[in-house]
Order: C-alpha cells, then structure tokens, then sequence
C-alpha cells in the first residue's frame, strides 16, 4: 500500500486513495496511510458468534464508509478476507487485488512455500479483478521474477514484492484513465 502512496506523489500518477481501512486496529497499513496523510478508518468484526452474519454485517459497514468517502474504485493490499457475493457484485469491474503468484498458480495464502514446494523456475505477481473466489477473479496483469534454486519464501517474496510495487500502481492508473476492460 504504500508503493501505492509513494506513486501518487509523482506527476504522472492518475489515482488518488481517500481512505484505507482495516478490520485490525494498529497494523502496519494504518500507520502508512497516516504518514502519508490518508484517512484511516478501523472497521472491526462485529463480534457475534454467528459468521455469516458477521460477515456481512462487516461488510455492511465497510461499505457505508466506501461510501461516506464517495469511493469509486476498491483497491485491496493487504486484506485477507474472502468477500461475499453481495459486496463483490456493486463493485464489479472496480475492485481489484495484487497475490503474490503468477495466477492462476498458487492461490491463498502461501503463495510463495507454494512455489517454492513445487519447484518452479518462475514466480511473479498478478493483479486481477477480485471475484467471490479465491484468487480467482480474471487476470488484468502479471510481472514474472526468476525463482532459483537457492531462493526461499523470504528472498521470493522480496523479488515478488519489488514487482507488486510496479505493476499495481500501473494498473490502477490504467483503470483509472479507462483503459482497463472490466469483465
């Protein structure tokens, strides 16, 4: 995210964030974005025992502030929730996400042990639109990196992480200007 923060300080950025928001008060996320002079606002779990309805409960109140800040695009960095039929549908062709893999290889969580275990010769970053799946929403853009034989999770995801901060803020000025077809 704060690639993303870093880029709209240069001329030719076409995007601007207008709020960050966690479900985690006190993550690394916040503290960028207030650094940088973001909004940041905590939407935390509500806490009843029930998960469907604390999802969408969730995701309820992070679109009231989605829409108190008049958000036209979703952008997600970070956020490690599968989201639901309901919020992905408003916001279809303006919600994206950047995984650490070259999709659709190597979805969730462990991009990186993933790859390493299986051996491949190249990795990357994708961002895609997010879907009601897994890392399964289509592909917008990819940028490979060389995984070697000496690589592990750390220095891979250093590799990948240096082309997450080239490639996200290059698409989302892409969508921003449209020049990104949503599906």
């Amino acid at each position: 995210m704060e690639a993303l923060l870093l880029h709209q300080k240069s001329n030719d950025c076409l995007h601007v964030t207008n709020v960050v928001i966690s479900d985690r008060d006190g993550v690394a996320g916040l503290e960028k974005a207030q650094k940088h002079e973001v909004t940041s606002v905590v939407v935390p779990l509500p806490s009843i025992e029930d998960k469907v309805q604390r999802r969408q409960l969730h995701e309820e109140e992070v679109n009231e502030v989605l829409a108190d800040y008049g958000i036209e695009a979703v952008i997600l960095s970070g956020y490690m929730r599968i989201l639901s039929p309901s919020f992905v549908k408003p916001w279809a062709g303006r919600l994206l996400n950047i995984h650490p893999s070259l999709l659709p290889d190597f979805p969730g969580a462990h991009a990186h042990r993933d790859a390493i275990k299986a051996g491949v010769s190249k990795s990357g970053c994708t961002v895609h639109f997010v879907d009601s799946g897994m890392d399964t929403g289509p592909v917008i853009a990819q940028r490979e990196v060389t995984v070697f034989p000496s690589d592990d999770e750390n220095s891979l995801a250093e590799k990948v992480k240096l082309e997450e901060h080239i490639l996200y803020p290059k698409v989302i000025d892409l969508l921003a200007s449209g020049n990104v077809e949503s599906p």
